[in-house]
Parts: structure tokens; sequence; C-alpha cells
């Protein structure tokens, strides 16, 4: 029990390296005073360009993946482990110990998590939030909605909704849409900004 929460805490302090953060340090900038002032990746390429945000959006993945591959995901799946420090990681980038628990929404860890654990169920993310962009526009609303469609994809394909897996997704999609209810706030007051290269029908419409 001990090595476990000691690898669920690995996975929190790993998951503490915010991309944005760690890299806008070298820069001498820090990105939650600037743009939405979340240190996301969104906010990163809003504000200090496409190399800066890929790097930063790379290192927020790559933890995500590191902390359930420290979890020793092909011992013990049974355990609950891999799952525990998917979304110790993810806690990790929302509120990070190194960077005063002010950090970005978790959708980039939790992509590197699923990585991990069920790689296939990345193809359905994808194809959510393209469709989400390609509808509304909105990168928070179709991140939101590629989360959310990650619990009813694995109950789709034949996992039993009661299923340690399923109720992990299912978590950690709930928490996702809470890290964004200012996205959502933002929405309803017709203030959210959309990607209009992405927003094709909105192009279509126009």
């Amino acid at each position: 029990m001990l090595e476990y929460l000691l690898r669920i805490l690995l996975a929190y302090l790993l998951g503490s390296v915010n991309g944005s953060l760690l890299l806008g340090r070298l820069r001498g900038v820090d990105i939650r005073t600037m743009g939405s002032g979340n240190a996301g990746g969104t906010n990163a390429l809003r504000t200090q360009g496409v190399w800066f945000a890929a790097g930063a959006v790379l290192i927020d993945v790559a933890k995500g993946y590191l902390a359930v591959w420290l979890s020793g995901l092909g011992g013990n799946p049974a355990t609950g482990l891999p799952e525990a420090c998917a979304a110790a990681a993810v806690v990790g980038h929302v509120y990070p110990l190194w960077h005063g628990f002010r950090g970005g929404k978790g959708a980039a860890t939790l992509l590197g998590s699923i990585a991990a654990l069920a790689p296939w169920l990345l193809g359905v993310a994808l194809a959510v939030w393209l469709l989400g962009m390609f509808v509304s526009g909105y990168v928070g609303l179709s991140t939101m909605l590629a989360a959310a469609s990650l619990p009813v994809a694995a109950a789709l394909r034949g996992a039993d909704p009661a299923s340690l897996q399923v109720l992990f997704l299912a978590g950690l999609a709930v928490f996702v849409i809470f890290t964004h209810r200012s996205n959502i706030r933002r929405m309803r007051a017709g203030q959210e900004p959309r990607s209009r290269r992405l927003w094709l029908l909105g192009r279509l419409l126009g």
C-alpha cells in the first residue's frame, strides 16, 4: 500500500510540472497574466505562438503518459493503480504544487494518460473534438465533448458501465468539464472566442 501511495504522489508531482509555465520561465513570461489567464495549450498558442504552445502541449501529454508508465501498468492493472496515477497527474496539472496550485485545465495530460491506458480511445477523442470544432468553433466546448465521449465509447465497446475503466473515464470527464467552467460562462455570455480556421460550419453558413 505504501508503494502505491508513493507512486500516486510521484504521479501528482510529475503532473505539477506544467509545460506552459516551465517554458514561460525560460522565456521570462507567465501566461497566467495574459489572455484568458489559463496555463494551458490554447492560451499558450494565443499569447506565445505555435512553437511555444507545441512544446508546452508535448510536455503536458508526455507527463500524463509517463505517470501511467511509472505505475507499472504491465504488472497488475486490476489494482487500479494506473488509473489512480493518471488521475493524480491530471489533478497535478490543474493544481500544480510547483506553481502555486494554478495550472491548466487538464486536457493534454488526460490525453497522454489515455495514450498509455487505452490508445484506441485517442481516435474517438480526436474525431469528437474535430466534429465539435467543425460545428461550433469553440476549443473549450470541443474539449469537453471529447472528454465526455471517452466513457461512452468504452461502454459501447463492451466495457461494463460499472467497471473501473468507465468510472475512471467518467470521473475525469466531469473533472475536465469542471475545469472549463469559465469557458461555459463565456459561451453563455457570448464572449468566448472561436477558432475561425476550424469552425468550418460557420464558414459554410457565412
